[in-house]
Order: C-alpha cells, then structure tokens, then sequence
C-alpha cells in the first residue's frame, strides 16, 4: 500500500543504512539463523558432580541456561538446585520420564525444611521439565493428564472449540480463556468449576461487581463477550442445559460517546526528548519503542510482534503485524530508524529470538504481551516528569492521529496510516477538530444577556 500524502508528514530512514546492513544482528537472516552464544557463556561449565536421572542432561541443560543470557551468579544458582532435584529422585526412585509437577512441590516442600525457598525456585525446576518435554525425554501428553485441573480442562476444550470452530486469532483465544478462568475461579471455589450449578444470579452479580473496575467501556464489553461465547460453548457440548448464554448482561455504553484521551503534543515532545539521554540497552529499547508509538501509532501488539525480517532497511519500511492477521508496510520514519539500529546495534542482547525488541534480563526473549509495552510507557512518562494521569501506550497513537488531523490530512488517510478497519474508528477523530466543529457550530438561540 502507498502513501503518498503521508509521506512528507512520515519520512522514510534511509541513513546510514550500509553500515547498519553490515551488522549481525540487524541483517535480514534466514528464518532459521541462529545468533551466536556469548563466548563468555561457552566458558562455563558445572563443577557439580551430578548424581541422579537428571545425569545425562545436566550438562545440555545448563549449556541452555548459559545461551539464555543468565548472569554467572544465577547460572550457577540454577544448577545447584537442579543438581539437588535430580539427587532427591533418586532417593525417592523416580525416573526422569515420570517427573510431574506433583514431584517438583513435593522436593520442594522437603527443600523448604533444610534451606531458604527462593521466588523463582518452582520457575526453575518447572523449565526443567518443559525443556525435557521439548526433547521428547518426558511425555508431555501423559505428564499432563496427570497434572491437569477440571478448569484447565475445560479451558482447554473451549480453546480448542474458539481456535478450530471460530477461527480466532491466538491472542483473542487466550483474552477470552483468561476473562473466564478468572469467572470459574472467583465463582467455583476451588480447581472445580461445577458448571452445572452455576446459576444466573451469579453471572449478573460477578458483571456488576467487574464492570465498575473496568473504566474503558471495551474492557468490560470483552468480559461480556468472553462470558457468552464460553456459556454457548458449554451448552452445546452439554456441560450446562439451561442458556446461560442468555443471562450475561450487556454493558450500557456506546462506542461513538467517548472523546478520544489523546497526549497533548507537547508532553509527546517533553517525552521523546527525555528519551534522547537514554544510553543503557533498556533505554535503547525503550526509546525506538516511544519512536514507533508516536511516529507510526503502532499498537503495544504490533511492536511486540515486530522481528527482524521485518524491517526493510534497503527501503526504509516496516512491515506490521495487525489485527485480523494483517500485515502491511509503512514507512519507517528517520528518528525510529535510527533508534531502532542503536538499539540493534549497541543495546539487543544476542539471542535467538527473531523478535525485535527483547526483555532486559534472562532470559532475553522477546516481550511477552502488550501490558509489556504499556508498563515501558507508564514508567518513561513519570520518568520524563509529566503530569499525573497520562498513562498507557495507546494515548500516543492518539496523539499521532489528532497530531495529523490538525494539518489538515483526510479522515480516509489517517484511517490508512492507523489501519483502522471501520470508518467508525477514525471519524470518532472528528470530535477533537474544534476549529471543522467551529465552522458547523449553530448559533445559540436567542440573545446572551
């Protein structure tokens, strides 16, 4: 798709782009590269003697560990409790193709009575049993029949049912499990969703008590819409009998009543300018990410889906993942160009992620959600000392269409530039063009006294 009116307003980066081509890690790779390992991490070996079923796969194991980026004192912290979990099953006699999780609480329960439980004690065994999986040592079908609650069950139905019957998008399935896991959970009292005895009494209570939290009229419209889509689910598979469907209330509100809360261009510019003084790779991250939301209107979704084949550095664009599995090119704008090569170049750990943008620490895969991309936003803005209030990664997509609005472009294009999929989205933009509202505004009726 072209843009030819948008192109003085969104300049394509073209600078500097040989010596950026050059560079490992921003060079358009094969799907199937993989970024070298930190040399330092190839260094490090275990001087555990390792005792037990998890014998012959420590030393893999723990290579693992040293390519995702862990610091020295972590690495090794791992290890050492790995090597204690795989003493502790042999004492108990279980081998490693019958590892569950009811085996990892249970060591560390035991672990608990001789030393100090740390955080991240249960993410690291529960690592070592999916790594196990993904190499085909522990079955991963028969360790979950064993490990699977009736919520996850059911969860797990309803997102086989919404992803082969309904077509929808991943992130959608997982939105819509995770608005009714919350339902089953608050309303069951326990692991037993007991769908039988939900009673329609309960469904209006749990929307009323929701629907205030959720300020955004959409937010509490995806519940109901979640809720209703689960409940026809689960008649017609005979987990219910009665149309439960049916007694989910609607939510009063309108899509077109609301004003768009847009950044005001000059906290945009405070905000960005901030961002020039960020050296570390965080800051390098976070500062091409502002870049992408203010320039472009990119949504926290599509920055987190963004990897490096897509990015055009030959024609100065970027190819965007979208809502609906849509994907078109825009033109990459000067600054967030250069912004994201300094973040490529100085501040991307190495990793073999082909995500864009990484998380900060181990282990340095890509960002997970786009709560990911709001938290960035939320802490660059107190950061940058602007006003209270001004939070989440959407206002600067806002901004950028009001921005465009006030020179004059057509709600046609700034609906192309946004890749709205309805008219509707972009015309509620008219509503904040006060000098086009001045111009049809009515007289008032009467004489002022």
């Amino acid at each position: 798709m072209d843009y030819p009116e948008l192109r003085a307003h969104v300049l394509p980066f073209c600078g500097n782009i040989k010596r950026i081509s050059r560079h490992s890690l921003v060079r358009q790779e094969p799907a199937d590269t993989v970024f070298p390992m930190n040399r330092a991490s190839r260094k490090r070996r275990s001087r555990l003697l390792v005792e037990g079923p998890l014998a012959p796969y420590f030393e893999p194991y723990a290579e693992y560990l040293a390519d995702q980026g862990y610091s020295q004192v972590s690495y090794w912290k791992k290890t050492f409790l790995i090597n204690e979990f795989s003493r502790w099953l042999d004492r108990e006699g279980i081998a490693v193709d019958e590892i569950t999780t009811a085996h990892e609480e249970a060591f560390l329960r035991d672990w608990a009575q001789h030393r100090c439980l740390k955080g991240g004690d249960h993410i690291t065994l529960s690592s070592v049993t999916i790594w196990l999986r993904e190499k085909g040592v522990i079955d991963g079908g028969a360790t979950a029949s064993v490990e699977i609650s009736p919520v996850d069950s059911v969860l797990q139905e309803y997102s086989s049912y919404l992803h082969e019957d309904r077509g929808l998008a991943p992130a959608t399935i997982e939105n819509y499990a995770g608005y009714v896991r919350r339902f089953l959970t608050e309303n069951s009292g326990g692991d037993d969703p007991q769908l039988a005895a939900v009673h329609a009494s309960q469904i209006a209570d749990y929307i009323r008590r929701k629907a205030p939290q959720d300020r955004i009229f959409a937010s509490a419209k995806h519940i109901v819409t979640a809720l209703r889509s689960f409940f026809r689910f689960a008649r017609n598979r005979d987990h219910i009998h009665t149309d439960l469907a049916a007694a989910v209330p609607s939510v009063a509100g309108w899509s077109m009543a609301s004003i768009p809360r847009a950044m005001p261009a000059d906290c945009v510019r405070v905000l960005l300018n901030a961002s020039k003084e960020w050296r570390t790779p965080a800051g390098l991250r976070n500062r091409a990410i502002l870049l992408l939301l203010a320039r472009l209107g990119l949504r926290a979704g599509e920055v987190v889906r963004l990897e490096l084949g897509d990015i055009d550095w030959s024609e100065g664009s970027l190819s965007v993942h979208g809502k609906g599995r849509s994907e078109r090119p825009l033109p990459l704008p000067h600054d967030a160009g250069q912004a994201m090569a300094a973040y490529l170049e100085r501040g991307r750990p190495e990793s073999t992620s082909r995500r864009v943008f990484l998380r900060s620490r181990a282990p340095f895969d890509g960002l997970r959600s786009h709560s990911d991309i709001c938290q960035i936003v939320a802490r660059a803005i107190r950061r940058a000392g602007i006003e209270p209030g001004l939070t989440g990664s959407h206002q600067l997509r806002h901004a950028l269409a009001v921005d465009m609005l006030r020179q004059g472009l057509s709600l046609t294009d700034i609906g192309q530039m946004l890749r709205h999929r309805s008219p509707d989205a972009t015309r509620r933009y008219a509503k904040v063009d006060l000098d086009t509202l001045r111009k049809v505004a009515l007289p008032w009726p009467g004489t002022l006294p």
